[in-house]
């Protein structure tokens, strides 16, 4: 089952931050409008076509190709987010996150571990033996960082489009660091706590989402630097299982993502989807080559799930053309 789980925080309201921040009022429809693309020709929590600052559609649309090329079964689950979304949802009834520079970004994430812990085991007792679990939160990376730092990873982290405003980063990792007294490495054996203190609630409701799965369910975290965190708090809660975490190739040849790297520290499996879409007649989609648009809503995990189902990279990306060509229609 591919698994979409949306989450909001305060943080990516920052100015310079999160390109689905760039506009402060629509950003907490960014999630919920992902959501309905699952199900939806296009969002109905908002009538707008899904597109950044730029034009260039969601990642969703992707993710919706692959989905459908793939006949994959799909869900959402709420994991904080201030609206909803119009298709269906589980809700784990948690807040969106809050600004870490100030306080504890997730103080109710004891009631999210265990909603969302509840939910894995529901679903695996349908007989569900595979999760693909993907994320849409604004902002995401910068949370990331900060886990990974908090965690001892010391490296950068992508970001969503070609522009990666590493410095702002930095400086709220500055900020949260001195907040809590640390440096890298400083909340190390913490697990769920040290998210709860720095990160988001996404990466809380994923983590203990796996953990609660049984050991032979397969889980694949679809996403780049965001679920390669959630990967890093996996083990740093002591889960040992097998973990792939499936991302793009515009991930994974952005220097600035680390993201081999990452996965090669933390110990987990990596895969790259190798999406093409020079040659589209749609510039939105052929600026995916150029890094306007990376990973997001599991785009990388769905298609890699897509293909062991018996899809190919040229139907996934005819479907893509397809589907952006009826929403811009």
């Amino acid at each position: 089952m591919f698994i979409l789980f949306i989450s909001e925080t305060e943080l990516s309201r920052e100015k310079g931050l999160s390109a689905a921040g760039a506009n402060a009022e629509a950003l907490p429809y960014t999630a919920p409008a992902d959501a309905d693309m699952l199900y939806y020709e296009r969002p109905r929590v908002i009538d707008c076509i899904p597109i950044d600052p730029s034009g260039h559609p969601t990642p969703a649309l992707v993710t919706k190709a692959a989905v459908q090329e793939g006949g994959l079964p799909v869900m959402n689950i709420r994991a904080g987010t201030s609206i909803a979304p119009v298709a269906p949802f589980r809700d784990l009834g948690a807040l969106p996150g809050r600004d870490p520079r100030i306080g504890p970004a997730v103080p109710d994430f004891s009631k999210i571990s265990e909603n969302a812990g509840s939910a894995a085991k529901d679903l695996a007792a349908s007989g569900i033996k595979k999760f693909v679990l993907a994320e849409s939160i604004p902002g995401g990376t910068t949370t990331a960082l900060l886990l990974l730092r908090s965690l001892g990873y010391n490296g950068t982290v992508s970001s969503a489009g070609p522009v990666n405003p590493l410095s702002k980063k930095e400086e709220i990792w500055n900020a949260v660091s001195s907040r809590l007294g640390i440096s890298t490495g400083g909340m190390k054996g913490m697990g769920l706590a040290a998210a709860a203190e720095v990160g988001d609630p996404m990466q809380i409701s994923v983590a203990s989402f796996v953990s609660a799965l049984p050991t032979d369910a397969e889980v694949i975290l679809a996403g780049g630097t965001q679920m390669m965190a959630v990967a890093a708090l996996l083990r740093d809660m002591k889960v040992t299982r097998p973990l792939l975490v499936a991302t793009t190739k515009y991930i994974c040849r952005d220097r600035t993502s680390c993201f081999v790297d990452y996965a090669e520290k933390i110990g987990v499996e990596w895969y790259s989807a190798p999406l093409d879409f020079s040659a589209s007649k749609f510039p939105g989609l052929a600026d995916y080559e150029k890094g306007y648009v990376k990973e997001g809503v599991g785009m990388g995990g769905a298609v890699w799930y897509a293909l062991q189902n018996g899809a190919t990279i040229e139907k996934i990306t005819d479907r893509t053309e397809k589907l952006y060509s009826t929403l811009t229609s």
